[in-house]
């Protein structure tokens, strides 16, 4: 029966997602993780400021304005003056980088997804729904 202790399941949680998390890396095919969630974040949320990507994300806003500037390089964002404050910088998604995005999401996805169709029982994706809603929990704790 599997651990319902915090701290055992904590490691096991760690462990599972950094094997998960790697899996994800040896899919990539156009950019980075990082840069991948940055995309994604612009995509549901709009554009943003550089400070507010990198609150939001959790990185320091150095990161965020490094990886920023890949994705600018790639044509994949773009910035414009914020109409609220003229001394502020808005970051958004160009069509090339909401192209590349969805490409990028395919494909990873190609693969968890036929693993949960192939490997996983009726049950056992059930399971993985009601997880993935509790991760989503522990993420915005």
């Amino acid at each position: 029966m599997p651990t319902t202790d915090a701290s055992a399941l904590a490691s096991e949680l760690r462990t599972v997602l950094g094997l998960v998390v790697r899996r994800l890396r040896a899919e990539r095919r156009s950019f980075s993780l990082a840069q991948g969630a940055v995309l994604s974040r612009l995509d549901r949320e709009g554009p943003q400021s550089i400070s507010g990507l990198a609150a939001a994300e959790r990185v320091r806003p150095q990161s965020m304005a490094s990886t920023l500037s890949e994705l600018g390089r790639d044509g994949l964002t773009a910035r414009r003056p914020d109409p609220a404050d003229a001394r502020s910088v808005l970051v958004e998604m160009t069509a090339r980088g909401r192209a590349a995005l969805e490409a990028e999401r395919r494909y990873r996805e190609g693969w968890l997804a036929e693993a949960i169709a192939g490997d996983l029982s009726a049950h056992e994706r059930a399971v993985l729904a009601e997880a993935v809603v509790v991760l989503a929990r522990i993420a915005d704790a």
